[in-house]
This record gives C-alpha cells, sequence and structure tokens, in this order.
C-alpha cells in the first residue's frame, strides 16, 4: 500500500489483507512452538515418573538386600544351647524344626515363604537384638497395590504372626503402584518372589506358599534355598504416557544369594552348608 504525506513523498506500508496473513503466519508458529513445547513438558513428566518408580524399586531392593544379608543370625549354631542362661524357650509343637524356634535369642532365617511375601528372622540392626521382618503386598490389608514391609523385635513363643502365632506386626509402605502378578511376553507370570535352591532348581510358584508350621517337607524346602530373585512391576493407570496412551510401567529385577542356615528343618542339608 502506497501513500502521499504533506511534502509529496511516497510512503509504503501494510495493507489489512497482509497484516491478516502475517497474524496468521505468527498463530501457526506460536501454535506449533506451544504445542512441542506441551510435548516436551509431558514427555518431561513421564520420564519423571519412570525415574522416581525406578528410584522406588531401587529403594526397596537395597532395603531388601540389607535386611536378606543378616537371615538367620544369630542361630543356634553359634550358641551353647544347652548351658544358656537363662534357659532357651523352647518348643515341641513343630517337630521337624528346632527345638529353639520360639526363643527370641535365636533367628530361625527363612520362616514362610510365598510368591507374593516372605517372613524371615534376623539381627538387622547389629544391636544384638533378633527381628522378625516381613514383606508382603498389602500386608496391612488396606492396600492392595502396595508392597509392604514390617519389622518388630522377635518375641518369646510361635515365630509366625498373629492371629496365628505370637509375633505382632508394625506394616509400613515400601512401594506403591506394585503388580502382584502379571503375564510375561512368553506366557508366564512374572510374580514378587521367586525362590532357588542351591543347585538353581527353582521352588514351583504352585507349591506356595510355605511356612514352618507346614510339615517337615514344607521345612525342609525351606531350608534348602539359596537365591531369591525380585520381579517388581509398577505402573499406575492414572498415569498415562503422551506418547504411546498406554499407563507408564517401570520394571526392576534383582537377585540375591543368603545363607539360610535355617533352624526350621534339623538334619538336613542345607544351601548354607
Amino acid at each position: 500500500m502506497k501513500t502521499k504525506n504533506p511534502s509529496g513523498r511516497q510512503q509504503y506500508g501494510f495493507s489489512l489483507l497482509e497484516m491478516l496473513i502475517v497474524v496468521a503466519i505468527l498463530g501457526i508458529i506460536s501454535a506449533g512452538i506451544l504445542s512441542q513445547m506441551d510435548v516436551a513438558q509431558q514427555r518431561g513428566l513421564t520420564e519423571q515418573v519412570k525415574l522416581d518408580n525406578f528410584q522406588e524399586a531401587r529403594d526397596f531392593v537395597d532395603q531388601f538386600f540389607r535386611d536378606i544379608n543378616q537371615i538367620g543370625y544369630p542361630s543356634s549354631r553359634l550358641v551353647d544351647t544347652v548351658s544358656y542362661s537363662p534357659a532357651l524357650t523352647t518348643q515341641t509343637t513343630y517337630t521337624w524344626a528346632s527345638p529353639y524356634i520360639n526363643d527370641n535369642h535365636l533367628a530361625i532365617g527363612l520362616v514362610s515363604i510365598d510368591n507374593d511375601a516372605v517372613q524371615f528372622e534376623g539381627n538387622m540392626i547389629g544391636n544384638g537384638v533378633v527381628q522378625s521382618v516381613i514383606y508382603k503386598v498389602n500386608g496391612s490389608g488396606a492396600c492392595e497395590l502396595c508392597l509392604q514391609r514390617s519389622q518388630v523385635d522377635k518375641v518369646s513363643g510361635n515365630p509366625l504372626p498373629t492371629p496365628t502365632g505370637a509375633q505382632a506386626l508394625n506394616w509400613g509402605t515400601e512401594v506403591n503402584d506394585v503388580l502382584n502378578s502379571s503375564a510375561l511376553n512368553d506366557g508366564t507370570t512374572a510374580y514378587i518372589f521367586t525362590y532357588y535352591k542351591a543347585d538353581g532348581t527353582p521352588i514351583a510358584s504352585t507349591s506356595l506358599p510355605l511356612d514352618i508350621s507346614t510339615s517337615a517337607l514344607a521345612a525342609q524346602t525351606i531350608a534348602s534355598i539359596k537365591t531369591i530373585k525380585l520381579t517388581l512391576q509398577i505402573r499406575n493407570n492414572l498415569v498415562i504416557d503422551p506418547k504411546t496412551n498406554q499407563a507408564i510401567e517401570t520394571n526392576f529385577e534383582g537377585e540375591v544369594s543368603i545363607n539360610n542356615c535355617s533352624m526350621a528343618t534339623t538334619g538336613k542339608p542345607e544351601s548354607c552348608q
């Protein structure tokens, strides 16, 4: 567009159509930039959720490894059980187990195992006091997608938790949004805990749960465990990945070998020997 000023010189400007075209182009460019920024922000949020879930899983595994390394200590093999003063508490309920499994001065080792739970005893904090520790999905009964942990000082009495036994519980959450079991691509099912004997043979998931009160065979099986594998799958169906439109999922695996000098059975081969 051309105009003349009072001096007679021509001036050049933009017509309304040209202005509209420029505004439209700027609008398109701005929309594209904002769209990319929104996608980048959502992707950043997704990666942060994955990182938080991974860190949560790793912290759990580290805690579990620290606990499990203290399993079975101190055991009846480290003290003179005959002349111990004061006299140790004995039991005759489970004839296939050590007579000292009810005494709070000594740790059994593994007490019970399941696909989504494991209980064991040991001196967890190095103060000479035996603790009873349980890892279990929904242990408190109020959090179906939580993998929870209970640690309490062992009491003299049945090592199984109440109401079955004498041992109390004190639940705290370790991992949220955990899948108890899930189907893998090969059609098998991944459980949180998988147990292996010293020769590498896995304990069949269909044979679980097992605990020291079940039978002599169960106690012998528990005493033979050498390795525990953890498979954690964390997924919150309310948090969606904007790129895949699927719920964000984080996977974590780990294995730990244990010195399982279990008191669950006597006179049987054990993984620590």
